[in-house]
């Protein structure tokens, strides 16, 4: 995906449903769909270098992982009332996933995030 290509970001969302459909409940699916929207569009729009998007389900739940390739740790951010919807992706992951993280490699990072025990 290319930083210019933000409309990838609704391409990743249809994969993600489709990967799910017969493997995850819709509420939960949903919540994914939004998170991944969330870590992508991050991605692309800080990094301008794209992304790659790893998807992993197993019996303790849904595992998606964004990999970007520039170096340096998102920065801890807190939204206030006045910044309309900017800056609220993180702070929406940490709120609805079950865990999340970002794990700093030689060139990037991944940004990762899990929803627990949500299988059919």
């Amino acid at each position: 995906m290319a930083h210019t290509d933000l409309a990838a970001v609704s391409e990743v969302r249809c994969a993600l449903r489709e990967f799910l459909r017969y493997r995850w409940r819709a509420e939960p699916a949903e919540v994914a769909e939004l998170l991944l929207s969330e870590l992508v569009t991050n991605a692309l729009i800080h990094t301008r270098h794209g992304a790659v998007v790893t998807l992993s389900v197993a019996s303790a739940g849904l595992r998606v992982e964004v990999r970007d390739f520039v170096s340096g740790l998102p920065p801890s951010y807190v939204p206030d009332a006045d910044d309309g919807t900017h800056g609220r992706g993180l702070f929406l992951v940490e709120s609805l996933a079950d865990a999340w993280g970002v794990g700093a490699h030689a060139l990037g990072k991944v940004v990762w995030f899990e929803l627990h025990g949500e299988r059919p």
